[in-house]
């Protein structure tokens, strides 16, 4: 497999997203605008050749939009294998890249969001296991925070106290969520639009700063759905599945 690292150079020409063809998709160039910024921030973002089935996205930890104490180590945002490409070794190919550049830029170790069975759009703790990864610290929803040391003295990365006990102030439902997934360009204001409809309590929360990002009351931020205060899901939701999950019975 042949693999390119994409930069603020060849940002508008390549294909970023591992479900949407379309370059001018609100989706993407929401995604692409979130990337820009993050290029000098130290994000890397490397893909295959193919139109985004396999890729990797990483930056340093100080400047995840994750409410994460990890000084010193590289966070990982998304390793992302889909379809018929899994199982042939790509997931390692990346990974690696990603651990010999951390090496390489002096960083403690790797650290990412996984939980103890798998959960959508995060990482597969049975991966992360076979590589070596552990776990670090965990949140009262279940979303834990994995971490590869490259030396056994590193300080293992923990979530912030904000993150630890997750929990909105707000009756209904309410939702965090960044530009980083670009899916939530299309289906955040979807849902907005049915909740309305339906006379259903809702309020969406975009999060539009790294600093915001790391205050955030979720350890997932990409997308972090609450119901009267308590956490339900980090699953991006349409307006069907969310009239199910409302108890709306759609005619």
């Amino acid at each position: 497999m042949e693999y390119i690292k994409v930069t603020k150079e060849n940002l508008e020409t390549e294909h970023i997203c591992c479900a949407i063809s379309n370059n001018k998709d609100c989706q993407v160039s929401s995604k692409k605008a979130w990337l820009a910024d993050r290029f000098d921030e130290g994000l890397v973002f490397l893909k295959s050749v193919e139109r985004g089935k396999c890729f990797i996205e990483y930056l340093p930890a100080e400047k995840a939009w994750n409410p994460i104490e990890a000084a010193g180590y590289m966070y990982i945002d998304c390793l992302w294998v889909s379809g018929s490409f899994k199982g042939h070794g790509y997931a390692n190919d990346l990974l690696g890249a990603c651990i010999a550049d951390s090496r390489e830029k002096g960083k403690l170790g790797l650290c990412i969001l996984s939980a103890a069975k798998k959960k959508p759009f995060l990482a597969d703790p049975k991966f992360l296991t076979y590589k070596g990864f552990t776990v670090c610290d965990e949140a009262d929803n279940g979303i834990q925070l994995w971490y590869l040391p490259f030396s056994p003295g590193a300080e293992p990365p923990r979530f912030k106290a904000c993150a630890r006990h997750p929990h909105a102030d707000s009756k209904g439902y309410v939702l965090y969520y960044t530009s980083q997934c670009p899916f939530n360009a299309k289906y955040v204001p979807t849902v907005e639009e049915t909740a309305r409809a339906h006379g259903i309590p809702f309020r969406a929360v975009h999060i539009e700063s790294m600093e915001d990002a790391q205050r955030a009351p979720t350890p997932v931020t990409t997308y972090a759905l609450f119901y009267n205060g308590q956490y339900l899901t980090n699953e991006q939701m349409n307006d069907k599945k969310f009239l199910k999950l409302a108890g709306v019975q759609i005619l």
